[in-house]
């Protein structure tokens, strides 16, 4: 089992707990709780929430006349309190082409096409990013951590210096230069490990637990997929 250290205690009654994604079992929410306490670090947690909560505060009629163009349209159905969000970086919202000429050559009658390219550095994970900052900051930590070898590090750089959050990365020796530059760029304090990913996601993992870090890696961190889900309710709207 793996978990963050406690820093303050959030209030989100739409919250309700965790499922175990190996052997199912239901528990309570805990905001430090990575893991399952049974089945160790190797198994996600799913986050439930109590829709009836939910329903309360968001209906159709409300997101026709809501306005905020970026994913925080969608901030109820993610695991955060409620404020105001706007200070963040702009992240979703981002255009859905019908894609005809590739559409016609796979033999689709409707293909469309994303661009999550647009987000502020360039990639979906942008959305998990985004709400891992906003967590971090929620929970009171000052320093956000992960392992990537590109776009997971270049986001989670990127939303946190525009919070003021201290990003450290931990990247393998053969990370994109490209990307090492953006990192750096966006302040990030960068660790070059000798080895592939396994190895520096480890380093990662023991250097957060070892110094209070708020975990952004998303192999271990439930937060990380509902940020990501935001871009199916885009494409649903």
């Amino acid at each position: 089992m793996t978990t963050i250290p406690r820093k303050k205690k959030a209030n989100i009654p739409h919250l309700i707990g965790y499922t175990c994604t190996i052997c199912h079992r239901h528990y309570p929410y805990e905001e430090e709780l990575l893991t399952c306490p049974d089945c160790g670090d190797t198994a996600i947690l799913d986050i439930d929430y109590d829709y009836d909560v939910i329903s309360q505060h968001v209906s159709r009629e409300s997101l026709r006349k809501d306005y905020t163009n970026s994913m925080w349209r969608y901030k109820a159905f993610l695991p955060l309190e409620e404020r105001d969000y706007s200070a963040s970086l702009r992240v979703g919202w981002t255009p859905l082409y019908r894609s005809l000429r590739l559409g016609d050559e796979l033999g689709l009658k409707a293909l469309y096409v994303k661009d999550d390219g647009l987000n502020p550095t360039a990639s979906l994970k942008d959305r998990a990013s985004a709400v891992a900052v906003a967590k971090a900051l929620e929970l009171g930590y000052d320093t956000i951590s992960c392992s990537s070898t590109g776009n997971a590090a270049s986001s989670c750089a990127g939303n946190a210096a525009r919070v003021g959050l201290k990003t450290v990365i931990f990247v393998p020796e053969r990370a994109p230069q490209g990307k090492l530059a953006q990192m750096l760029v966006f302040g990030a304090q960068v660790v070059s490990v000798i080895g592939d990913y396994r190895e520096t996601f480890n380093l990662s993992k023991a250097a957060i637990d070892k110094y209070g870090w708020y975990n952004r890696n998303a192999g271990i961190n439930p937060v990380m997929a509902e940020g990501k889900k935001t871009v199916s309710f885009e494409i649903a709207e």
